[in-house]
């Protein structure tokens, strides 16, 4: 379990695969770009028409329900590479452009839950998000980022995996960025460990109106998660930190804080250390939120509403995940029936699936 009392001695270099540079990684795209084969697409599309013929409910979509075997081996691929490896792959040559929007959706359901168990994002229980500007004020209390077009500054979501298919890309902007929380650590450990020892105590984040049924409306977890095997958890949301200093009973922002952050921001900016990726129309990035801090640049949408940046997002629960420590589930988020983060779940709302954004 973390210890949030951990002197700075007592911190040592964390490694494994999900340690990495993003130079490193940009010369070998083979190894973390995944196209489908046209023996892939063509399955795909069979089970999908099937599932939507038969009218699925699309937020109950299960494991079983999307009847493609020979995409076993991709579903391995990306379990390995997000769960075991490095944390993160990018699955390329989803047809979307020629499926509707509920023909994607199921698809991407259907693929994600032989991944991991989807999740609530928001206090409207959607199991399928829209990454789209639909006009939030991002520095509203309960302003959310991909509400809007603006820059997203690195972070994580709430849930073991993360995965984003995109229907429509940006006119311009809007690529995406993301970094190895490890790399991270180990190279606020070599530069600055005074600063790191504020990191792997409990900060306090804002729920941003989101409160699960006993919660207060904030919430505190560690950035830094050390554990006994020599492996990292990490979570990190600076602006719920900001928000969160609007509850009286929060402690304040220390400067010793804020200038942790301010090395972790630099370090995640550094291109000798993330990793920037083009998102092409029927690319679907998966990440470890555990093991891999995301941003994305502001981008500039088309004026035509229908060829308006638009991403769909999940969060995964995979009961296969790395092992967490306790706050995460006890303190933080609640768990899932197996035991993972449960995303954001407020008492009395049902799980569904939007097609849009609202």
């Amino acid at each position: 379990m973390h210890d949030p009392t951990i002197a700075t001695a007592e911190l040592r270099p964390v490694s494994g695969p999900f340690v990495w540079y993003g130079p490193e990684m940009a010369r070998r795209p083979e190894e973390w770009i995944r196209p489908l084969t046209a023996a892939e697409i063509a399955e795909l599309e069979e089970a999908v028409a099937r599932l939507d013929a038969a009218g699925v409910d699309i937020a109950a979509i299960g494991p079983d329900d999307l009847a493609v075997p020979g995409l076993a081996p991709l579903v391995a691929q990306v379990k390995q590479a997000v769960l075991r490896g490095r944390g993160f792959i990018l699955v390329r040559g989803v047809p979307v452009g020629r499926w509707t929007r509920r023909q994607c959706a199921i698809a991407y359901l259907g693929l994600g839950a032989k991944i991991g168990e989807p999740v609530s994002q928001n206090a409207k229980g959607h199991v399928l998000g829209h990454v789209k500007d639909i006009g939030v004020d991002y520095a509203a209390p309960t302003g959310r980022g991909y509400q809007t077009a603006a820059r997203l500054p690195y972070h994580c979501d709430s849930s073991d995996v993360v995965g984003l298919l995109c229907l429509q890309p940006a006119r311009s902007g809007g690529l995406s960025s993301i970094v190895s929380s490890g790399a991270l650590y180990n190279e606020m450990l070599r530069r600055r460990p005074d600063l790191l020892a504020e990191l792997v105590r409990p900060v306090y984040r804002d729920r941003r109106g989101e409160v699960p049924e006993g919660a207060e409306p904030w919430y505190a977890v560690p950035v830094f998660n050390p554990m006994p095997d020599g492996g990292l958890i990490a979570t990190y949301v600076r602006s719920a930190m900001r928000k969160a200093q609007r509850f009286p009973e929060v402690p304040r922002i220390t400067p010793e804080l804020d200038a942790a952050c301010d090395l972790l921001d630099s370090l995640a900016e550094d291109p000798a250390i993330h990793l920037d990726m083009e998102f092409r129309q029927g690319d679907i990035q998966f990440l470890s939120n555990h093991w891999v801090m995301h941003s994305r640049t502001a981008f500039e949408d088309w004026p035509e509403p229908g060829r308006r940046r638009h991403l769909f997002r999940l969060w995964l629960a995979c009961e296969d995940g790395p092992a967490l420590p306790e706050v995460y589930t006890r303190q933080w988020q609640g768990a899932t029936a197996k035991g993972r983060p449960a995303g954001i779940r407020v008492p009395g709302v049902a799980l569904n699936a939007p097609l849009d954004a609202a």
